[in-house]
């Protein structure tokens, strides 16, 4: 359990402490999908949707839980986030919607789980929005694209 810096020498959880880091530019970049039932995929193409345009009201939802992150995740600090942006695009080739999230800080830690939360957020919002509809979504791959910054500096997954 060493390599695992939220616990300590005897297993017991603990917030690394970030005090001695020199607070820098950190960004990162994550992405997920929901998997759209064809009465939801035709209710959006056709602006149908009952409560209106999930897809303003998914964007600011990942915004907002972007913001919230460390009330969520137990281990994580609260960060002062330069910017988030939460872009959501309905594809027609897989019918389904594509969520990406931007987070930005200077700040001692990364921003990585605030990006990883916006996306997950803006799932769970727009599923909010449209299970009247159909609740067979699916929401899947929220993963980490990229980040820099910080000690370990850039880093790109390899097979986006």
């Amino acid at each position: 359990m060493s390599d695992l810096t939220h616990f300590d020498g005897d297993g017991r959880p603990r917030m690394v402490d970030i005090g001695d880091k020199t607070p820098t530019r950190r960004t990162a970049l994550a992405e997920g999908w929901v998997e759209l039932p064809d009465a939801i995929y035709d209710a959006l193409k056709e602006g149908k949707v009952v409560k209106g345009d999930p897809i303003p009201v998914a964007e600011l939802g990942g915004i907002m839980g972007a913001k919230r992150t460390s009330d969520l995740i137990p281990l994580c600090h609260s960060i002062k986030l330069d910017s988030v942006r939460v872009r959501c695009k309905l594809s027609d080739e897989e019918k389904s919607l594509h969520i990406v999230c931007e987070a930005a800080s200077t700040d001692a830690t990364g921003v990585e789980m605030e990006a990883l939360t916006g996306v997950s957020v803006a799932a769970l919002v727009f599923y909010d929005m449209c299970k009247a509809l159909d609740k067979g979504m699916t929401i899947r791959n929220v993963r980490l694209i990229e980040k820099s910054g910080g000690r370990s500096g850039r880093w790109r997954r390899q097979e986006v």
